[in-house]
């Protein structure tokens, strides 16, 4: 049974070895450059440097600007990496959706599950072999999206959380990915022509995925509470690689004056009609900038806890794949 399954897909499995072949031909120049860059522009060192306590302003600014050189150079790489969101679905629809829907479609199923090999020992080796291959091939494009994207994570302010970057790399691509191919397989025992399978297994990925990024993953550990006055030289040091929430500026009883935003005046600047500085927002004295975040260190928390999820979503819908099987007519 197992061969007989290798037979049915080494095309789809040759296809997929050409398509990392090809990803590989373009990402890894992408990547070597990128770290060119990265030793050309000194930020290394600035990353060592941020990474101590009490860190000197001039310091701190030199480096902002040299990651901000470093993020436009390479902004074009933004859309190349919401591109390859899209490689865990796409194993989904064309590993996943045909493993039953082209059997049923083409009228194969009554040979082969007549031969004396009983459908649930069918379902269970198939769906098995197909979804340990989509695990190798998500491990492997994990390890290598962790190595391309290392230098852009670094560089961005919301560092290896953010909402792109932290779907890209890690092992929550191989929850992604195993979740995209047993969606597809439900899809294909339920609407049993390939086509209508495929587009069911699309939209419901992209919906599961949006809700969980959005809904569910600022959620995972509570959030942290970031606050510093409006007055003064320097920020906070905490912020750097954290995932902020949401932000704002406060007045001393916690009421929000403004969102989405933060206030940092030099000591005894005024506004020029010689009101204190951010009186025109409604500012008191006393205000303070607010951060809810996430910090840093919870990023492999996070991609444990995201891949955990979709582990259990995928083991879920293959259990109730195998019982939808041992129904069809």
């Amino acid at each position: 049974m197992i061969w007989l399954t290798w037979r049915q897909h080494r095309r789809q499995a040759l296809f997929t070895l050409l398509g990392f072949a090809a990803l590989a031909a373009l990402m890894v120049p992408i990547g070597l450059s990128m770290r060119n860059t990265w030793a050309d522009l000194g930020l290394a060192d600035c990353v060592r440097q941020l990474a101590a306590p009490n860190v000197a302003a001039t310091i701190r600014d030199t480096c902002d600007a040299g990651f901000h050189r470093f993020t436009n150079r390479y902004s074009s790489l933004n859309l190349v990496a919401v591109l390859l969101l899209t490689l865990p679905v796409l194993v989904g629809l064309f590993w996943g959706a045909p493993l039953v829907a082209r059997e049923v479609e083409q009228g194969t199923h009554r040979f082969v599950w007549t031969q004396g090999l009983g459908r649930t020992r069918w379902a269970v080796v198939k769906f098995g072999v197909v979804a340990a291959a989509a695990v190798l091939a998500a491990a492997g494009y994990g390890l290598g999206m962790s190595w391309w994207v290392e230098p852009l994570t670094q560089a961005a302010r919301e560092g290896r959380l953010g909402m792109i970057v932290f779907d890209l790399q890690g092992v929550v691509p191989i929850g992604y990915t195993l979740f995209a191919v047993a969606l597809g397989i439900v899809a294909g025992t339920v609407w049993k022509r390939m086509l209508p399978a495929m587009g069911v297994t699309l939209a419901a990925f992209i919906g599961v995925r949006a809700a969980v990024a959005i809904l569910a993953r600022p959620h995972y550990q509570p959030a942290r509470t970031l606050t510093f006055p409006i007055v003064g030289t320097d920020g906070p040091q905490a912020d750097r690689g954290g995932w902020i929430l949401a932000q704002g500026v406060r007045n001393p009883d916690g009421t929000l004056v403004a969102e989405d935003t933060r206030i940092q005046c030099p000591p005894g600047v005024t506004a020029p009609d010689g009101r204190p500085c951010g009186a025109e927002l409604g500012v008191e004295p006393g205000a303070y900038n607010w951060q809810l975040y996430q910090p840093a260190d919870r990023f492999w928390l996070f991609q444990g806890i995201e891949t955990g999820l979709f582990v259990a979503l995928a083991v879920l819908l293959l259990y109730l794949a195998v019982r939808r099987v041992r129904r069809i007519a």
